[in-house]
């Protein structure tokens, strides 16, 4: 197979219950996709790599899977990086350009930028985007792009991403031996925002969470800028966990009987239904009541979305959410879990369904591949951003602005 052609597009989303590999070409007319694949995820619990050769191969089966239906190799990608490691903040800084009025230049606004990122983060923690929120001129704010403007003070409010840097590295490595070199990560919501969140939604203030299998990843974007990130520790297997150990069952049958059977409200599962739940060893499988998985799935999905509003209410970003909540992400598809969302966070909620890209096949408009779909949205856009300016760090400032 030739070298990876310049008009290919790859994202890899490493997750605890997938990895998915995709490949997208760049069109005139937009991206057009090329090829996908999708592998078991072993070896990753929680978004952190714990047995990196499993992990390795299982990233070395969906790229084949994605290189065979595209026709060509992927040499180099963007990567997902996501769990209960990654942490947000804000911070603010500025400098001052005399005492005349003057010209703001790009030199002016790294330094800017670069005042307000320096805060002291422990060793084992790197930042992983810098997004900014606002610029500030001569106290005047809601600027979003300052460049070629005049004041005699520039301030910016930016939101820091962190990650635990070992968390980083394994992924990093994994996806290395498994013959990719990684060209950037993002976290994984922000790019799932290129898929899943619409502009007026974006503008007037939203909430995407993206319920993985191991974590719920949360993103606040209000104004067109990211106002908050955070991480929720529950996903998916914790449904699935919660039904193997209360059906006493496999985890591999639970995951089936939720897939199948399962439902977060009890009141809406009728009373006579009945499920097959497979026994562990060698006993017979037994009959259950489908109200029994109900009951013990509403409780969890209920605790997910009480954190989750805690945790908007903490952050001081809840009032900002005028839009509401968008759920996104394979666990977002539990019948009823739309319902429980309503009904705790007291706000509208939608699940979302991913963005297209041309020629796409349908079984890929799903919430649960939202993100890896916008992690090629993403990389199209730090690529057009980077041919616009040579400069590498006013290149990596425009990608990282919500549009």
């Amino acid at each position: 197979m030739a070298s990876q052609p310049d008009n290919l597009i790859a994202a890899i989303d490493v997750g605890s219950a997938k990895v998915c590999a995709l490949v997208a070409e760049v069109t005139d007319s937009g991206l057009r996709y090329r090829g996908h694949g999708v592998a078991p995820s072993l070896g990753s619990r929680k978004g952190v790599i714990v047995e990196l050769d499993r992990a390795v191969a299982s990233i070395q089966k969906a790229v084949e899977a994605a290189e065979n239906a595209a026709g060509a190799p992927i040499e180099r990608a963007t990567v997902g990086i996501g769990g209960a490691h990654v942490r947000g903040l804000s911070s603010h800084g500025g400098i001052s350009l005399g005492t005349r009025p003057r010209e703001i230049g790009r030199d002016e606004i790294k330094q800017a930028v670069e005042r307000a990122r320096t805060i002291p983060l422990p060793p084992d923690r790197e930042v992983l985007h810098l997004l900014p929120q606002e610029f500030i001129l001569d106290e005047q704010g809601g600027v979003h792009d300052p460049l070629g403007m005049m004041a005699s003070r520039l301030e910016v409010r930016v939101h820091i991403v962190t990650a635990a840097s070992s968390a980083v590295q394994n992924v990093v490595i994994a996806v290395n031996k498994a013959g990719v070199a990684v060209e950037d990560t993002v976290f994984e919501p922000l790019a799932a925002i290129d898929s899943a969140l619409r502009a007026d939604e974006r503008e007037l203030g939203v909430c995407l969470a993206e319920i993985g299998a191991g974590s719920t990843e949360l993103i606040v974007v209000h104004e067109g800028a990211i106002a908050f990130t955070g991480v929720i520790p529950i996903g998916g297997d914790h449904f699935t966990n919660d039904l193997s150990v209360g059906l006493c069952t496999a985890p591999a049958e639970a995951e089936k009987i939720k897939k199948t059977y399962g439902h977060a409200v009890v009141t809406m599962v009728p009373e006579g239904n009945e499920i097959e739940v497979p026994s562990v060893g060698d006993r017979p499988s037994r009959m259950w009541s489908q109200r029994v998985a109900a009951e013990i799935l509403e409780p969890r999905a209920r605790e997910l979305f009480e954190m989750l509003r805690e945790t908007l209410r903490q952050s001081g970003t809840s009032e900002r959410c005028v839009a509401g909540v968008v759920l996104t992400g394979g666990g977002a598809q539990l019948p009823g879990i739309f319902e429980v969302a309503e009904s705790v966070l007291r706000r509208p909620v939608r699940l979302s369904w991913p963005l297209p890209l041309a020629r796409m096949p349908s079984l890929l408009a799903e919430p649960e591949f939202a993100t890896v779909l916008g992690m090629v949205q993403y990389a199209q856009r730090s690529r057009l951003a980077r041919g616009a300016q040579q400069d590498r760090w006013g290149a990596r400032l425009k990608a990282m602005l919500v549009g």
